[in-house]
Order: C-alpha cells, then structure tokens, then sequence
C-alpha cells in the first residue's frame, strides 16, 4: 500500500504525516517547501486534527493506529515510549530498565533518536540521567518546546483546584 502525505503547520515547525487509511507511519518534522500532495486519506486528516488539539492544549493521549518499521528491540523501546505519561519525563537509563535491560542505555537512546512517529510516540519526554535534555531529532529547542507545552498544561489544568 503507498503511503500518503499531509503537511501541516505547528507552533514547533511544519509537520509531515505519512501513512495509509489503516495507520499512520511517520510524523516529522521537516524543512521542505511546502508541496501539494493528493487528497489524503481520513486516517490522516485525523491524525492532524489530533495533533492540533495537541498544540491546544485539548489532547494528552493520540488515538491512532500507528505502525513504523524496526526490529523487535526498537518495537519494544517505542511501545515503552508510549506509557511515560503526559507532562512527565523520564531518563535513558529508566527507559532500558522499563525494558528489562538496564546495560542497553545506549541501544535505547539509538533507538529513541530513529523513532520516526514525533510527539504521537513522545520521545521528546526522555532526558539525560541528570535532568538536562539531550539528543531530539527535531533540535533541543522543539524538544523545550514540547515539554514546557505539556506541564504547563499539565499546571493549568491543575490551577484552581483546592486541596481536600
């Protein structure tokens, strides 16, 4: 099945979705000219609508059908990618226990930095052991970007509310 394109544009940069009508492949950030694809499919019009509800501040979670290729040490990395919970982040080496082999920190990191499904699979949530952000495919600046956007939702969706 060929593969389909939609460019949009976000707060972080133009984004290029790339899938079928069953799943979504890739979202990335790219640099090109804009381009006139065909009429994209339903899947990835949706796939836009869910990542500008997103920037919004209105989504936490994607619910799309999502499938890149990679080994099944990449799968398992990736899938792990999709339970660090919005707002938060974690490290490296978190993400190699998580996966049940702690001395695969640099496989991990390897494997984060080819995860082609940005935002969607949040990669940009894993930082370096010692709190700084390291390594994002789309610049540390997208990557700050990102995770100011989601805590400070995460703050404003807890502003207001009182304790007990």
């Amino acid at each position: 099945m060929e593969l389909a394109h939609l460019r949009i544009d976000t707060p972080v940069g133009p984004l290029l979705i790339s899938g079928t009508d069953e799943y979504i492949q890739a979202v990335n950030f790219t640099e090109e000219p804009e381009t006139v694809f065909p009429q994209p499919p339903h899947l990835l019009l949706e796939c836009a609508q869910q990542l500008h509800e997103y920037f919004a501040g209105e989504r936490k979670i994607f619910e799309l059908p999502i499938r890149q290729p990679g080994t099944d040490f990449q799968q398992t990395v990736w899938e792990q990618l999709t339970h660090i919970p919005f707002g938060q982040t974690i490290s490296y080496l978190q993400l190699a226990h998580r996966i049940g082999n702690p001395k695969s920190i640099r496989a991990v990191g390897t494997t984060n930095g080819k995860n082609q499904l940005a935002i969607i699979v949040p990669c940009h949530r894993v930082i370096g052991a010692n709190g700084m952000l390291v390594g994002y495919a789309g610049g540390l600046w997208r990557k700050r970007w990102l995770l100011e956007h989601e805590r400070l939702d995460l703050f404003s969706a807890t502003r207001g509310l009182s304790p007990g």
